[in-house]
C-alpha cells in the first residue's frame, strides 16, 4: 500500500502535474513527472479510466501501479510528483510490464 504522504489527492495537484510535468509515454501508461523543490518525498497519482475495462480490471491495474510506485519510494526516489494514466492496453499487461513503465517514467531523462 502506498502511504498517504506519497499520494496526490487534490484535483489541483493532479492538474498542476499534468499541465506542468514532463510527459513520458510507455507501452501501457502515459506519465507526467514534475520535479519538486529540494529533496521532498515523492507523490504519485493514478488515472485509470473505464476504457481500461471493468471495475475489477481497473482496480487490478491501479493496485499494480501503486505497488510499482511503492517499490520506487522504497528504492529512494525523491523530489518528484508523478501522475500515471493507464492506457487501455494496461488491462492485459503483466506486472513486469507495468512496473517497467513506471520505473522508466520516473528514472527517465531529467530525473535522479
Amino acid at each position: 500500500m502506498l502511504a498517504p504522504a506519497h499520494r496526490i489527492t487534490s484535483a489541483d495537484d493532479y492538474r498542476s502535474v499534468v499541465r506542468r510535468g514532463a510527459k513520458r509515454v510507455g507501452a501501457h501508461t502515459v506519465s507526467y513527472v514534475r520535479r519538486t523543490p529540494g529533496d521532498a518525498q515523492p507523490r504519485f497519482g493514478f488515472i485509470v479510466s473505464k476504457k481500461v475495462g471493468s471495475a475489477v480490471r481497473r482496480n487490478l491495474v491501479r493496485r499494480r501501479l501503486k505497488a510499482a510506485s511503492r517499490e520506487l519510494v522504497d528504492g529512494g526516489v525523491r523530489g518528484v510528483d508523478v501522475v500515471i494514466r493507464a492506457l487501455p492496453s494496461a488491462a492485459d499487461a503483466g506486472w513486469p510490464a507495468l512496473r517497467g513503465d513506471v520505473a522508466a517514467a520516473v528514472q527517465g531523462p531529467g530525473s535522479r
